[in-house]
């Protein structure tokens, strides 16, 4: 029986090294940048497992994590870039009125009057509140 292909969500992405043990800067990119630690081990793009953290902790605002793949420094720079993912069925259900930003790809934008206006590319946030990357109809 095949299983089905998992809906890879981008989640996080690892950062620079952070001091000597193998510790490096994990950039979350979840309502609640913490919540990633929950999903063990990360994905990386192709749905393979890919990073295993073994401890966490908080400094100035950053998660900083220690991983099975990074026992030292060295290893921790190599990982710096990687983009992590979690497979979509993993996700709590939302409710009625809520969504997740990913879910809004691909979803077609109306105006008031219910005409179609384009289609949602990307969501943004720069800081100010969520941008929609729209393509618009006409190309």
């Amino acid at each position: 029986m095949n299983t089905p292909a998992p809906q890879l969500i981008f989640v996080a992405q690892v950062g620079a090294a952070h001091g000597i043990q193998g510790e490096f800067k994990l950039i979350s990119h979840m309502a609640d940048p913490a919540s990633v630690l929950e999903h063990n081990p990360l994905l990386d793009a192709k749905g393979n497992p890919a990073l295993e953290i073994t401890t966490a902790r908080e400094h100035k605002g950053a998660l900083i994590v220690r991983a099975k793949q990074a026992p030292d420094r060295t290893a921790a720079e190599k990982l710096n870039g990687l983009k992590l993912y979690i497979d979509r069925a993993d996700l709590p259900e939302v409710d009625e009125d809520e969504y997740y930003i990913t879910d809004l790809i691909g979803m077609t934008v109306v105006d008031v009057e219910g005409n179609p206006v384009g289609r949602v590319l990307n969501v943004e946030n720069f800081g100010a509140g969520d941008l929609l990357d729209i393509q618009p109809e006409s190309g």
